[in-house]
C-alpha cells in the first residue's frame, strides 16, 4: 500500500473491500470510500399466458371427422365409430368447444369445425385456456434499463445518503404502459425468464399494467477514489459489490472535471486532502521503485563483502542475491528462462532482433507449448509516438508466430513505455534486473561494463511482481475498456489472454459474464486449458463450476458453438488426466445435462466421457 491508514478517508463497512481491492490489483490504493444510495421503481404486471399442447387421438379424428364427413358426423355416430361410450366424447366435444376449435348447432346437432379448429388441426396441437401470472419489472435509472424477474423485491430505506443529491438520473422511470405487446414480448424472451417460448407454443398475449401499484426499491452503491500508481493519477470509480459500473464512473469523473460535483463533497473529505495525498502518493510511487531496486544492490554488494571476508574467491551457489557481469548474463537470462514452468514476465526497454532471432522464437515456442504464459513490455518514452528506437514490425511479426496448442498467441508483447526498467521475473521465483537490456543486446559482444542480479530472495522477488504485474494488469484494463466500448473482440482477446496470464482466469470470467460477451467462452476456455497445462489452475477450482453454469444461455445453434464443444472437451481432458475424481465430481446432473443439450458429449455417461477423452 501507498497510504496509511491515519490518512484514508474509507467508511468502517467498506474497509475489508478495500483490503481486497488492494491485494487483488497491486499498484491500486485506495484513498476514499463512502457509500450511497438509489432508487429502483418496481412495478407488478399482469400477463396473459396461453400455452399449448398436442391433441390426442381422440380429438384429432373428432376433428378429423368434422372435415372429411359430409355432413359432419354427430358425437351419438362418433360413439357408436370409435366404439366407445357417448360420454367420453361429449367430454372430448366440450373441451374443443370451449378452445373455439368445434361448434355444435341444433336441430341435427351434427359437430362442425371452425377456421381456428382447421388450423389447430394441421399443427397438431390445441392452445390451451389463458393462464394470468404477475411478474415484476425493475427500472434501474442508473443503467435506463428493465430487469425482468418472477419475483418482487422488498428493501427499506437504507440510512445512507442520497445519490440523486448529486447527480440527476437522466432516465429515472421509463414508462413501461407505453410497451407493445410485441416489445414486452422481446423483453421477457431476453431475460430468459423462460415464460414466454413461441416455438414451444407458450406465448404471452396481452399484459395490464396499473401504475398505482409501483413500489420503490433502495439499493447500495459506493464510490472509490483510488490512486492508480501505474498512471499516476486519482481515478473515481462507482460500485456495485465487486463490479465496477464504467458509465457510472467515468459521467462523474466528468461532472467532477467540469466542476458540477466537488469530489471532497462527494466523498466527506477534507477540503486539502485531495491535493496533498495525491502529492504524497507520487512521491511514494517513484521512491518505492528506486528503493526496492538500490535494496537488491545493496544486498548484493554485501553477500560479496561477506564472501570476500570469509576469503572466498566465488559466491556461495545458493545464494539469494547473485551478481553477473557482461558474458554471465545471457547464459543466466536463457537459463532461468528454459527453466521456466509457468509464467515469464519480462520488460525491456527496447527490443530488437539481435535477441528475438530464431534461437529465441524457438525457446518461446517450446515454452508456450508447455503452458508457460509470456508477457512482455518495452518502451522508455512518456508517449509511443516519441519512441527513438520503436520495434519493428519484423520482431513482433516473429513474436505472433508463437502459439498455444489451442491456437492463442503463445506470447504477448505491449508497449507500456516511461520506464527505465530492465526486469526479467520467472515463475514469481526468480528476478533478474540491472543495466542489461534483456530484449534488445545479447551482451556477448565484447565488455560494455554491464552488471545484473539473480535474486531468490521471496520477498524481494514478491515485490519486483507486484510491481510489474501491476503494470500488466493496469495495460488489461484499459485493452478490456477499449474493447466493451467499441465491441472490438480482437482488443477483448488480449485482455482474458493477459488475465489469464497473471492468474486472474476468474475475474476475465466475471468480467465476460458482466458484459454478456458469450462469443469470448470459447476464446476463455483455451486460456483455461493453458491454465490447467503449467497448473496455475488447479484441477479443482470453483471457476469451473460457475463457467457450467453460463451454459444455460448457450444455444446449440449458435455460430461459435464448435468453438465451445472443443473447449469444453479440452477442458474436462485437462482436469481428468491431472485428477480423474475432480473430472466426474464437476460434471453433476445439472452440468451433464448442459452437457448432452450442447451435444459437447456424445457419450451417456460422464464415465464414459473422460475415459474417452483420456484415449
Amino acid at each position: 500500500m501507498f497510504l496509511q491508514s491515519s490518512t484514508k478517508y474509507i467508511k468502517p463497512e467498506l474497509n475489508d473491500f478495500a483490503d481486497k481491492i488492494e491485494k487483488d490489483s497491486p499498484g491500486l490504493s485506495v484513498f476514499a470510500a463512502r457509500q450511497f444510495c438509489y432508487k429502483l421503481y418496481q412495478t407488478p404486471i399482469q400477463i396473459e399466458i396461453t400455452k399449448e399442447r398436442d391433441l390426442n387421438i381422440i380429438e384429432e379424428f373428432i376433428l378429423r371427422a368434422s372435415i372429411e364427413f359430409n355432413p359432419p358426423p354427430t358425437e351419438v355416430e362418433l360413439a357408436q365409430i370409435l366404439k366407445l361410450d357417448p360420454i367420453f366424447i361429449h367430454s372430448t366435444t366440450n373441451t374443443l368447444q370451449s378452445l373455439q376449435t368445434l361448434t355444435i348447432t341444433p336441430p341435427d346437432s351434427r359437430i362442425r369445425i371452425t377456421s381456428e379448429g382447421k388450423e389447430f388441426y394441421t399443427k397438431g396441437s390445441l392452445t390451451q385456456p389463458p393462464e394470468n401470472k404477475i411478474i415484476y419489472a425493475i427500472i434501474n435509472p442508473l443503467y435506463g434499463e428493465i430487469n425482468w424477474r418472477l419475483s418482487g423485491l422488498n428493501s427499506k430505506s437504507p440510512e445512507l445518503p442520497n445519490l440523486a443529491d448529486f447527480i440527476t438520473f437522466e432516465n429515472t422511470n421509463p414508462e413501461i404502459v407505453n410497451l407493445t405487446i410485441e416489445e414486452l414480448q422481446k423483453e421477457i424472451r431476453d431475460s430468459n425468464l423462460g415464460i414466454y417460448q413461441p416455438e414451444s407454443g407458450q406465448i404471452i398475449r396481452d399484459f395490464f399494467v396499473n401504475k398505482e401499484t409501483q413500489k420503490i426499491i433502495w439499493k447500495a452503491i459506493s464510490i472509490w477514489v483510488i490512486f492508480d500508481v501505474i498512471e499516476e493519477k486519482l481515478v473515481l470509480q462507482a460500485r456495485e459489490g465487486n463490479k465496477i459500473l464504467e458509465t457510472l464512473s467515468n459521467q462523474l469523473q466528468e461532472m467532477i472535471e467540469r466542476g458540477e460535483i466537488l469530489l471532497n463533497e462527494l466523498c466527506g473529505l477534507p477540503p486539502e486532502s485531495i491535493a496533498s495525498q495525491t502529492e504524497s502518493i507520487l512521491e511514494l510511487k517513484n521512491q518505492k521503485v528506486e528503493e526496492r531496486l538500490q535494496k537488491i544492490r545493496q544486498q548484493g554488494i554485501e553477500i560479496i563483502k561477506q564472501t570476500r571476508e570469509k576469503g572466498k574467491k566465488t559466491l556461495p551457489k545458493n545464494s539469494e542475491f547473485i551478481l553477473l557481469r557482461d558474458r554471465e548474463i545471457r547464459p543466466e537470462f536463457l537459463s532461468a528462462l528454459k527453466a521456466a514452468t509457468q509464467q515469464v514476465l519480462i520488460y525491456s526497454p527496447w527490443v530488437t532482433e539481435e535477441v528475438v532471432d530464431e534461437e529465441f522464437i524457438q525457446l518461446l515456442q517450446k515454452l508456450a507449448n508447455n503452458g508457460v504464459w509470456i508477457l512482455m513490455g518495452y518502451g522508455i518514452a512518456e508517449k509511443q509516438e516519441e519512441e527513438t528506437q520503436a520495434i519493428s514490425s519484423k520482431v513482433e511479426e516473429k513474436l505472433l508466430t508463437i502459439r498455444t496448442p489451442e491456437d492463442l498467441p503463445g506470447a504477448q508483447i505491449f508497449w507500456l513505455g516511461n520506464s527505465h526498467a530492465k526486469e526479467v521475473l520467472v515463475d514469481r521465483k526468480v528476478h533478474l534486473s540491472g543495466s542489461h537490456n534483456w530484449l534488445s543486446y545479447r551482451g556477448d559482444r565484447g565488455f560494455r561494463g554491464e552488471t545484473a542480479y539473480r535474486v531468490t530472495n521471496p520477498d524481494t522477488v514478491g515485490s519486483a511482481y507486484e510491481y510489474l504485474q501491476a503494470r500488466f494488469q493496469s495495460h488489461a484494463e484499459n485493452l478490456w475498456e477499449s474493447a466493451v466500448s467499441s465491441r472490438d473482440i480482437n482488443l477483448a482477446v488480449q485482455s482474458v489472454w493477459i488475465w489469464g496470464a497473471l492468474g486472474m482466469a476468474e475475474m476475465a470470467l466475471q468480467e465476460l459474464q458482466y458484459y454478456d460477451w458469450i462469443e469470448l467462452f470459447s476464446v476463455w476456455l483455451k486460456v483455461v486449458i493453458q491454465g490447467l497445462r503449467s497448473k496455475q489452475i488447479l484441477p479443482n477450482e470453483l471457476i469451473f463450476e460457475q463457467a457450467i453454469s453460463w451454459l444455460n444461455i448457450v444455444d446449440k445453434s449458435d455460430k461459435n458453438i464448435e468453438d465451445l464443444r472443443s473447449g469444453w472437451q479440452g477442458v474436462i481432458e485437462a482436469i481428468a488426466r491431472q485428477n480423474s475424481q475432480a473430472a466426474l465430481s464437476l460434471l453433476n446432473e445439472v452440468a451433464w445435462g448442459e452437457f448432452i443439450r450442447l451435444e459437447i458429449s456424445a457419450t451417456d455417461t460422464p464415465e464414459k466421457f473422460i475415459k474417452m477423452l483420456k484415449k
